[in-house]
């Protein structure tokens, strides 16, 4: 079992994608602080915020596999469409489905006056603007580019 753990921690590619995961769910929590001026918790696990932290994950993997196993690999070209697919679901299908939970916690608010409704509020921040999965990627190639050029 601890070859296993070692063998692991020896992966830099994973090492790569992890890192600019776990460091853009901080910098969520930072931009957070800096925009409202109080620390949420719940932006260090989650959804939705500055950077897109599942973005910087599958941006790190894939350009962690370029820089590894060369843009030719069949790695690469997998880690790219699976990027390809987060980063859509990102900034259109998520994004989509927190615009239309602002309209049914709205709808739910107005209705509650009446008491015919459960006041029961949908999640609203589930996406990401396209600005967001931009700085996501960038971190996550950026974190890559730090991990070539530190372990090579």
């Amino acid at each position: 079992m601890t070859d296993l753990f070692l063998a692991i921690g020896k992966n830099i590619v994973l090492l790569s994608a992890t890192t600019a995961w776990f460091t853009a769910q901080i910098l969520k929590a930072l931009t957070s602080y800096w925009r409202h001026g109080e620390f949420n918790a719940e932006r260090l696990v989650g959804a939705g915020g500055m950077p897109s932290s599942h973005t910087a994950l599958v941006a790190g993997l894939s350009s962690s596999i370029a820089f590894h196993d060369g843009i030719d690999s069949p790695l690469f070209a997998l880690s790219i469409v699976l990027a390809g697919i987060v980063m859509y679901d990102a900034a259109g299908v998520r994004r989509a489905a927190g615009k239309q939970a602002k309209v049914i916690n709205k709808l739910v608010r107005e209705m509650r006056v009446d008491h015919t409704v459960k006041d029961t509020r949908l999640k609203e921040l589930l996406g990401h603007t396209p600005l967001e999965v931009l700085a996501g990627a960038i971190h996550g190639f950026v974190v890559a580019y730090g991990f070539y050029t530190f372990y090579r």
